[in-house]
């Protein structure tokens, strides 16, 4: 995937979770069930402020430790 293809999709993902208030997982899962975008082409279309926003909300969530308490802090 190239990286405009990248930039776009992670626009695209933003403005529908802003718009639909949703996550950007769900903004991801949504987009895929409406266009038909395999879950696994979409993976390779997350670019790194995308992951990072998807880090952030996994956290939040519970789906992955935070890194303070990876550290013990």
């Amino acid at each position: 995937m190239t990286r405009e293809e990248k930039n776009l999709f992670s626009i695209l993902i933003q403005t529908l979770a802003h718009q639909k208030s949703m996550s950007h997982m769900d903004a991801i899962v949504y987009h895929c069930e409406q266009t038909g975008l395999e879950i696994e082409v979409a993976a390779k279309l997350v670019d790194e402020s995308l992951k990072s926003k998807l880090e952030m909300e996994a956290k939040e969530l519970g789906y992955i430790q935070r890194t303070s308490q990876l550290l013990g802090i």
